[in-house]
Order: C-alpha cells, then structure tokens, then sequence
C-alpha cells in the first residue's frame, strides 16, 4: 500500500512538476515562439528592406546609362529566390521600365506603395485575395536626386508558414530542449542579425559614397591557387575582392564560355565553387562588392573621362581665346552655344552673358536680320558660306571677313555652324595703298613725260622775257609785266624741276659728313628771311658731332622743305622753330626733330601728307612734292621721316606754345642711320676695280 501510495504520490509530484513545468514551460515557449517569429518576421523586413536598398543602389548606374536589358538582368536574378514573389523599377514619373511578373503587370500595384525622399527604404504589407505580401521601396538616389525606385515583394505566406512550424518545434521540444532551443535560436537570430545588420551598415557606407568597403569573408584558398594555376593575365588572378564567377573571361579550362548570370549556373561543379560558396547572405554580400568595386571602378573612368574633357576644354578655350580672330558656335535654333573673349570684347559683353541669346540680342534689327539670314542659309544647306562687310566698333570703321562653315553630328545632320570674323582692315589699307601707289607711278611716268616736254617752251619764253627786258624802258609798265612773266615762268620751272625730281630716281653722291654742319646749312640759308616773317630758329644740337654718309645736297633739300613748311604753317604774327639732334650709339642711328609752334595737322590728314601732290596749302602756294620728295630721299638713305601733331611735351615752354596766333604745332622726326660699313666697303671695291 505504502509503495503504491509512494508510487502514486511520485506519480503525483511528477505530474505536478511536468505541470508546473508545463505551465512555465507553454507561456515560455508561447513567449518564445512570439519573439522567435516577429525576430523571423523582422528579419525577413529587414532582408527585404537591404534587397530593395541592394537593387536600387545596383540599379543606379544602369538607369544613368538607360540600359534596360541590364536593368532586366539585374530584377531577373531574383525570379524564384526563396520568398520574393515579384520585383520591379520604375523611373521618377512612376512608369515601370523593367519587372518580373510573366502574365503582365498589375497596374494596382504601382499606387500600393511608393519610395519616399530621405528613406532608405518604405515597406507595406498587401493582400492580394489569397497572400498577404510585404512590398518594399526603396529610392534610387543619383547625385542627391531620386531617378526612380525598385520594389521588391516577399510572400508573408512562406514567413507565416516557418513561423508555424517554428512554434510547433518549440511547443513539441519545449519540455525537453526548452533552454537550448532558446540558446540556439537566439545565437541565430543574433548571427543572422549581426550579418544583415552588418551588410546594411555596409549599403548605407556605400550610400554615403565609401566605396572601399568589404562586406563579403575572406576565403582561406584562392582559385589560383586551389587550381594551382599560373595564368597571371587572367582577369580572376590575383583579384581577392570578386569570386571568379562573378568575372567574364577567365581563362581556367574548366570554366564555359558563358558570361554574367549564366558563368554562376556553370561553376556548380567547379572545386573552387564548392569551397568558397557560402549561403545566401554571402553571395548577397559578395554581390554586393562586387557592385560596389564595379560602382567605384565606373566613377574613376568617369572622373577620368571628365578630367580628360575639362583639359581639352580649357585647352580649346585658350586657342579659341588667344587667336585675334572672332569666333562663336551657334546652334540650329541659331542662338549662341559659346564664343570666344574676342567676340565677347566686339560686343561689349562676357562670354557666359552671350549664351543662350540670338543675334537680335546683340547687334542692330537690320545688322541682325542680315545676319541671321546667312547664318540660316549655311544651316539649311550643309555649305559653307564667306564673304567681307564693313563693320563700325567704336569710333572706328572697320572690315571683317566672315567665314561660317557647318557643323554636322554623327549621323551627318546639321546641328549648328561655326562662325569666325578676322578684321581685314589694314589689310584693304594696303590694297587701297598698293592701287594708289599704281596709279602714282603712272602719275609720275606721265608728269616726268610733261614736265620734259613743257621743260623747252618754258625756258624760252623765260629767255625772251630777259631778253626783252633789257629794250624796254625800265620805268615803263611793259617792264614791270616782263618782270611779273619772269618770276611765273621760274614758278613753272621750279613746279616742272619737282616734277622731275618726283618722276625719276637720280643716282645720289653720298659721302661722309657732319649731320650738324648739314642742318646749320640749311637754318642758315633761311634764317634771316625767317626773321622777316616773325619766325625764330632755335637748335639743340649734339654736341658730339654725327657723322653719317649721305648725299649733303639731297638732305639739305630735305631740312630746307621742312623748314619751310614750318614756317608756312604759322600765322602772320611768326612763331618758334626749334631743330634738334641727338645721337643714339647704342641703336646705331642719328635723330633729328623740327617742331614749330604752327597750326598743326589733322589726324585725317597726318597719314596723308607724304602723298604725292597732297597738300593742305591754298590753290597756288604749293604743289604737294615737297614731302614727298623729302620721304624719298629719306628712304634712299635707309632712313625714316615720321610727323605728329600736336607737338609733344619737352620742345617748347607753356607760355611759348600758349602766346596769341599760335597753334598746337607740328614735329618732323627724321632718323638716319650711322652704320654704312657695307657701303663703304662696296665703294672701296669699286675703286680698286677702276685703277
């Protein structure tokens, strides 16, 4: 009785324990199967969450360059993997570019959820009638800006159904193994955890642009060296951060010819595969770095190919910069794409102001529509097109050739023209000078013929005006008239006497002389009838004494015209000369200044007065030779003549050029060269060959 008793007492206790056991054992397995299964549901979020984020960061590139058939690609890895029921991308309008859905897209599915700005990821759970689907968006973020999202849909069937089993594996050995269910679980769900949670740290570095990171293990055998290979020019050799799966074009005998997704399906049964191919969560991680390298190998081309271009650019822009000439590209809506400091100069505005107008911005309505015709009519027909116009920048006219060529894209369309204006001004200066220098040589070879043949009649009717003078009366008026036809008929002679000076060109005596004795000369020859007229020489001269080999007769004819050019160019109340002269031993030459404090010269008229026959005289007081006689000489001694007005500081004293009737005054400047060393030893050999 006692032992049945005892029996039935231990029965009891081992059923109050197995209850009292049971009873903290079905809270705690409830309690546990609750954390084990929302941890599982969490996860699985959080798995969602780091795919959606994965795809939308992979897809980043792909939708820069709109490659849709890697975009296709890059959804279609996931057709079948564990729960993920669908997966698709749209752009930033919400059109959707690429999915994974077989019978067709369900439009509802597009308003159900939606990335927002500032969120890594947005998750929704959706009844479909028969599952309840967690969707996840994510946005793809390029440069600050949402491009698009990827969503990605996993089935909340296939949670519930391992959150159920899980219950009932806890709920049936929760008696038996209730702690070290619970230890195991959470050393799981920790490790899985601490994976995914170190995987997303890794996106999120990613994200913030760290492209360094490494989120997949480090194998303890290389393919290269498992294969023992020595293939050093494979692409998979010596690359520890991708698996050789994950390369096209390695060179290992085993591995297919297949590329991308296919080259995985084909590794299966490769030793290298088997060894170092981990689960899920590593070959999302060693996905994901190889997103990640491939991510930071495109920028570096990128930043590559922009330093490339920034460096051509501001090449072309110094060229374009540099050259004188104005240039602009204009595009085919003919308004102005960029143009160069010297067009931006022309029109009085910065370059970066230009761009974007048209010519009606710029220049005159009429200008404008002329231009914008031709510029038209280059675009129409593909040809080029130049002609020269006249053109007014400033105070100053000038010309411009223009030259306007197509410019063609890589299909051959005109996509706009390439316009350049070089001012040709001095140019059709020198054509002008060129035509007038013609007509002047025929103007001297036909006043050279004249003045030879009025030369004869001229000097008979001068010889017989003497001649009659001497059997008349000498108080009669018939004397005073041949003295009036004397005088004219020496006028005539000294006018015909020019013109054969300018016509022909006569051999010049040059020798060694003093250029100061010469200019004293000739200031001597007119300085008293100078001082008749109220006008005072003054000289400056070097003392060191010049000497120079010309012709004495030839320059004293020089410094005789400008002398009384001088004093023609005062008024009748007289005025100062000065004549100057300086050596310059170092420049090899020998200067010369006459300045007067006469009316001056225009500057129109500056630039003319070497022309033959110019003159600013009245009718009758002068032929317009002398300068022009005096510039030739000059020139045939290697020299130069030059004139500007008003007369510059440093010749004469304010209250000199200030006194009443006197002008700002002009100055000759006359250089001449000392070194005559060729000349002179020309000359020796020339008289060597006469003795």
């Amino acid at each position: 009785m006692r032992v049945l008793d005892k029996l039935k007492f231990s029965t009891k206790i081992n059923l109050g324990s197995l209850l009292i056991v049971t009873l903290i054992a079905l809270p705690l397995a409830f309690v546990v199967s609750r954390m084990a299964a929302e941890a599982l549901i969490d996860e699985t979020k959080k798995r969602g969450m780091v795919i959606s984020e994965n795809l939308a960061s992979r897809a980043a590139d792909s939708m820069l360059a709109m490659d849709l058939l890697r975009l296709k690609n890059m959804v279609d890895e996931y057709k079948g993997v564990q729960d993920i029921v669908y997966a698709f991308i749209t752009d930033r309008d919400g059109n959707v570019m690429v999915h994974t859905f077989v019978q067709g897209f369900p439009v509802e599915l597009l308003a159900a959820n939606e990335a927002a700005d500032g969120i890594p990821a947005n998750v929704r759970l959706l009844f479909t009638g028969r599952d309840y689907i967690y969707d996840f968006a994510a946005p793809i973020m390029i440069v600050g800006a949402r491009f698009g999202t990827a969503r990605v849909g996993l089935s909340r069937a296939q949670t519930q159904n391992s959150v159920n089993r899980l219950v009932f594996f806890i709920f049936t050995l929760s008696g038996a193994a209730l702690v070290p269910a619970i230890l195991f679980s959470s050393l799981f769900a920790r490790q899985v955890t601490r994976r995914i949670g170190l995987l997303r740290e890794h996106a999120e570095e990613v994200v913030k642009g760290n492209l360094d990171m490494r989120t997949g293990p480090v194998v303890a055998a290389n393919c290269w060296e498992i294969m023992n290979c020595d293939l050093t020019h494979c692409p998979a050799y010596g690359d520890t951060r991708r698996r050789c799966w994950y390369l096209a074009g390695t060179l290992c005998p085993d591995c297919s010819d297949a590329e991308d997704g296919d080259k995985e399906e084909s590794c299966k049964d490769c030793p290298v595969y088997n060894r170092n191919k981990g689960d899920e969560i590593q070959d999302l991680a060693e996905t994901f770095d190889v997103m990640a390298l491939s991510l930071k190998t495109h920028l570096e081309e990128l930043k590559q190919a922009e330093g490339v271009l920034t460096r051509q650019e501001q090449l072309l822009r110094t060229i374009l910069d540099a050259t004188p000439d104005y240039v602009c590209l204009i595009g085919d809506n003919l308004k102005y794409l960029s143009v160069n400091k010297a067009f931006a100069d022309y029109v009085g505005r910065t370059a970066h102001d230009i761009e974007g107008l048209s010519e009606f911005d710029l220049f005159p309505e009429a200008e404008a529509k002329i231009t914008r015709e031709e510029d038209l009519r280059v675009v129409r027909t593909g040809l080029p097109f130049d002609r020269e116009k006249r053109a007014r920048l400033g105070q100053r006219d000038m010309w411009l050739h223009v030259v306007r060529a197509p410019v063609f894209d890589k299909d051959g369309r005109v996509m706009g023209l390439l316009r350049t204006a070089r001012d040709v001004t001095q140019l059709k200066l020198f054509q002008e000078q060129l035509i007038q220098s013609q007509k002047m040589e025929s103007v001297g070879k036909l006043a050279g013929g004249v003045a030879h043949e009025i030369n004869t009649p001229l000097g008979v009717i001068l010889g017989y005006a003497q001649l009659l003078q001497e059997e008349v009366d000498k108080d009669s008026q018939i004397y005073e008239d041949l003295k009036i036809m004397e005088k004219q008929a020496k006028v005539c002679r000294k006018i015909v006497a020019d013109l054969l000076g300018f016509s022909r060109q006569t051999d010049s005596a040059k020798l060694e002389m003093c250029f100061n004795n010469s200019l004293m000369e000739a200031i001597s020859l007119v300085r008293h009838t100078f001082g008749l007229d109220k006008v005072y020489i003054m000289t400056d001269l070097d003392e060191r004494m010049p000497i120079i080999y010309g012709d004495p007769e030839k320059l004293k004819q020089v410094w005789i015209n400008l002398l009384t050019n001088a004093r023609d160019a005062m008024s009748d109340s007289g005025g100062l000369l000065l004549v100057r002269s300086r050596l310059d031993s170092p420049a090899q030459k020998v200067t010369a200044w006459f300045a007067d404090t006469g009316s001056g010269i225009d500057s129109d008229n500056l630039q003319k007065i070497f022309d033959p026959f110019f003159t600013t005289k009245p009718v009758g007081q002068g032929t317009g030779l002398g300068l022009s006689v005096s510039f030739g000489i000059i020139e045939d001694h290697d020299g130069s003549i030059t004139a500007q007005s008003p007369v510059p500081k440093g010749f004469f004293n304010q209250d000199a050029v200030e006194a009443p009737g006197r002008g700002p005054g002009t100055v000759f400047v006359v250089d001449l060269p000392l070194d005559h060393a060729e000349t002179l030893e020309s000359d020796h050999v020339l008289d060597k060959g006469r003795k």
